[in-house]
């Protein structure tokens, strides 16, 4: 468990609150986070979900602009896994993000939604 002594001075401090008195909810400096508890990014790193439970801490860093919401990794559950089939739609339409309306043509790239078409036919206007 992470101290007061443990901190760095300046703001770092001031963001350690572990008891949610002054920010209402347990908060902790950038970097230390207790054991036991991670971000949405690092369980995803992990192969887990927050799966539904409501964070239980958060992070707060650069003068208290940012915040990292911090999750019980013993209530997290593996990440879902999309389907063939749901595999299969988000390929059919990624593809279609792929084809140009004017000329019909398959691009290696999306077609630009402000254009409409390729940016080969967009040019030939």
């Amino acid at each position: 468990m992470t101290t007061l002594t443990d901190i760095p001075t300046g703001l770092a401090r001031r963001f350690y609150d572990p008891t949610g008195t002054r920010y209402r909810f347990p908060t902790y400096p950038y970097r230390s986070a207790p054991a036991g508890l991670a971000t949405r990014r690092q369980l995803r790193a992990a192969g887990l979900r927050p799966a539904g439970h409501d964070p239980v801490a958060q992070i707060l860093w650069r003068r208290g602009k940012r915040v990292a919401y911090l999750y019980r990794i013993d209530l997290a559950a593996p990440k879902r896994v999309a389907t063939p089939a749901q595999r299969e739609a988000i390929a059919k339409a990624l593809r279609a993000r792929r084809i140009c309306r004017v000329c019909g043509l398959v691009q290696t790239y999306y077609i630009p939604r402000r254009y409409g078409c390729c940016l080969d036919c967009h040019g030939g206007h």
